[in-house]
């Protein structure tokens, strides 16, 4: 069989695909982009954004592969099947747990010719599921899911009501799979999870993020980890006293933020305030000097005044960040933040983004140029516009371009750095 995969979303989402192509492949399928026999969209539902996303891409895939039968995996599935039934695009669906089965149960419904509504599938697991990380062509960077769920409930967001609450991956199991991964030629591992920063409440023994980065930094030494984003409170002395020995922890940190006005973040059910979010910035730039600090910011979110969002830029450029995605809030049907006052007009959280953006990339800038003259390590994974001048990431995140014929994919060289580009650095290699 033909198996297609189409993933919308975060990093999670994008493990859970690897993992189901992964199984296709063990299976003896192949893997197609076009004129599959089955094919499965792992769906996104973060905001309402999202949801016109998957249903477009519903439209797309299926006058792609008009024969084929189509599942969808996914959050949006989850909360959302209603739409998916009514789009008259989808055969399957397998929300947000019993993905282990997804592929057989698209077997079944080729061979039988017989697709069905699955609605059995639509309730979260209350245990982990275990999925194998998959292994990436060029095999440069994986994904290592260890946790899924959520228990925090900010009032913007539909992922708990989604995910289900909190399940970890034992220790036992996530180093397993690094090792296979670190043995199969990965040279870095991306941790990650709906919210990592609760790994482990529900495991016996209660083992924290710390624990379990510790082991995996410990098993195999000879592999780099990066972590996903972390809340401020996962930072305190025991996460910078224990985890800043191990040279193989990137020091990159994308620390969740989402605005910088403690009013907007009392509505946003977030569980700190700025003076402590700045805090945690200091302790970790004492525990891993020059480490790269990223975050996500919401501009627009309801209430936000003109001088809220004021707070909010003077904020993010006192805790000096090195790089902020930001989002214009996005009403999300089915949150708390929905039914707020005071929604802000599409118009001016456009504008307020786009200030937000100048301010991040200045930052940016700033940031990087402290690199110039300095040699970085860097994982080569592709060229861009030229047969020798590739693209890579260093330690800290950002993406360097070096131009050299000697470089290969997935080949760890020192760059002296040279000059900035619009979003990375550039250098020489030095052989």
């Amino acid at each position: 069989m033909k198996f297609g995969f189409y993933t919308l979303g975060c990093k999670v989402n994008l493990f859970e695909t690897q993992a189901l192509m992964q199984q296709a492949i063990e299976r003896g399928h192949e893997i197609c982009n076009q004129n599959a026999d089955a094919f499965i969209i792992n769906t996104c539902s973060v905001t309402a954004i999202s949801d016109r996303k998957n249903l477009r891409a519903f439209h797309k895939i299926r006058r792609e592969n008009p024969s084929a039968i189509i599942a969808a995996c996914g959050c949006f599935a989850q909360t959302e099947p209603e739409k998916l039934q009514a789009s008259g695009e989808i055969d399957l669906i397998c929300g947000t747990s019993a993905r282990s089965e997804v592929i057989a149960l698209c077997e079944q419904a080729v061979r039988e010719g017989c697709p069905q509504h699955l609605e059995k599938f639509r309730s979260p697991g209350q245990s982990y599921e275990w999925l194998p990380a998959g292994i990436p062509a060029g095999r440069t960077r994986a994904l290592l899911k260890v946790e899924d769920g959520c228990d925090n409930y900010c009032s913007y967001c539909i992922i708990p009501y989604a995910r289900g609450h909190v399940r970890s991956l034992p220790i036992a199991q996530a180093i397993s799979e690094a090792q296979r991964l670190a043995q199969a030629g990965v040279h870095e591992i991306v941790v990650t999870g709906i919210e990592i920063s609760s790994y482990g409440r529900d495991l016996p023994g209660q083992p924290s993020l710390v624990d379990l980065i510790s082991s995996l930094c410990e098993a195999a030494p000879k592999t780099y980890f990066r972590l996903g984003s972390l809340e401020p409170r996962t930072i305190d002395d025991d996460f910078c006293r224990r985890l800043s020995r191990y040279p193989n922890l990137r020091p990159h940190f994308h620390l969740s933020l989402q605005s910088g006005c403690d009013d907007t973040l009392q509505r946003m059910k977030r569980r700190y305030n700025t003076a402590f979010y700045a805090q945690r910035c200091q302790m970790l730039r004492n525990a891993f000097p020059d480490c790269s600090l990223t975050t996500d910011l919401i501009v627009g979110f309801p209430g936000e005044s003109t001088q809220d969002f004021e707070q909010t830029l003077s904020f993010i450029q006192s805790c000096m960040l090195s790089d902020i995605h930001v989002f214009p809030y996005s009403i999300r049907p089915g949150t708390p933040a929905a039914q707020l006052p005071e929604q802000i007009p599409d118009s001016e959280k456009t504008l307020r983004a786009q200030q937000a953006k100048v301010v991040a990339a200045q930052m940016s800038l700033s940031y990087r140029q402290q690199f110039i003259g300095r040699t970085l390590e860097v994982l080569f994974e592709h060229t861009t516009k030229s047969p020798t001048r590739w693209s890579g990431h260093s330690a800290y995140c950002f993406s360097v371009e070096a131009d050299h014929p000697d470089i290969h994919k997935n080949q760890l060289m020192s760059v002296l750095i040279t000059d900035v580009t619009e979003s990375g650095l550039f250098g020489k290699v030095c052989l």
